[in-house]
């Protein structure tokens, strides 16, 4: 109710009218499209009135990577006239449009090798997988350092931090599952490698560096039960080469031979015994 007493209604939004002229206005709004050539617009798809004497055309787009995007051109005319203009021309996603993946901020789009030489990336402060040096630690290798002068840290990693690390560099090509360690010997294990180098601290338990230079992961961290072809222990075994077939003898039978005598002798006069007998 009003201020003077009388009752006011709401007006109701009236739906705008299709105007004709304009909706028979395909070609015009076809034309309209200068941004590409003739062969990326497709099949006109309808005609939307957005007003009165006022709609928009739609066409397929057939631009190679916009699958499901459409032309969007509106169109108007002043009244009482017959002559089609162009208000303005966009390209629009449809509702099967191949669209880009959504937003996401820089610190979960970021993969690894994505840093550069002179990139910067700073850590967040609640970056969970550090916590403030001074807190102890479950690591025994931090708890004994934290008090010598010069090795005290702003922040170290945090028990999540370094299970996260751990699960990342045993589930990668450094881990047991790697291609080339499935590949090698079941017994070439970098654990028992003379070129393995144990980290410090729990994670020494699994991991260390590789430090033979003839190792694809030569500098890099291993896992214990990781492996390649280089192990320290590994022995090829060479075929020695031979020139010819051995004589071979067959003592399985005893044939008898005369004993000779030297003239002269005291067994000169003996008869000869056959070889082999008593």
């Amino acid at each position: 109710m009003g201020n003077n007493g009388r009752v006011t209604r709401p007006v109701s939004a009236r739906a705008a009218r299709l105007d004709q002229v304009c909706a028979a206005a395909v070609e015009v709004a076809r034309a309209g499209i200068t941004e590409v050539g003739p062969d990326d617009v497709g099949d006109h798809l309808q005609a939307v009135a957005e007003g009165d004497r006022l709609v928009t055309h739609y066409f397929e787009c057939r631009l190679a990577g916009y699958r499901g995007w459409r032309w969007a051109v509106t169109v108007t005319r002043v009244p009482r006239s017959r002559t089609v203009t162009i208000c303005e021309t966009v390209l629009l996603p449809g509702p099967d449009a191949l669209l880009a993946p959504g937003w996401l901020p820089w610190q979960e789009r970021l993969k690894p090798g994505d840093l550069g030489p002179g990139d910067l990336l700073p850590t967040p402060s609640d970056d969970e997988r550090l916590q403030p040096g001074y807190l102890l630690s479950d690591d025994p290798a931090v708890e004994e350092t934290a008090w010598e002068l010069g090795l005290g840290r702003t922040r170290v990693m945090s028990r999540e931090g370094r299970i996260e690390t751990a699960q990342r560099w045993y589930d990668g090509d450094h881990g047991p599952s790697a291609p080339i360690s499935t590949s090698a010997p079941a017994a070439a294990r970098c654990g028992t490698c003379g070129f393995y180098l144990p980290l410090a601290g729990k994670l020494r338990q699994c991991f260390g560096v590789c430090g033979n230079f003839y190792a694809p992961d030569d500098g890099r961290v291993v896992s214990a039960d990781h492996g390649c072809g280089a192990h320290s222990e590994t022995l090829v075994e060479v075929d020695t080469a031979v020139d010819e077939m051995p004589t071979v003898y067959d003592d399985s039978a005893v044939e008898p031979v005369p004993v000779s005598r030297a003239p002269g002798s005291v067994e000169d006069g003996e008869p000869a015994e056959p070889y082999g007998h008593s």
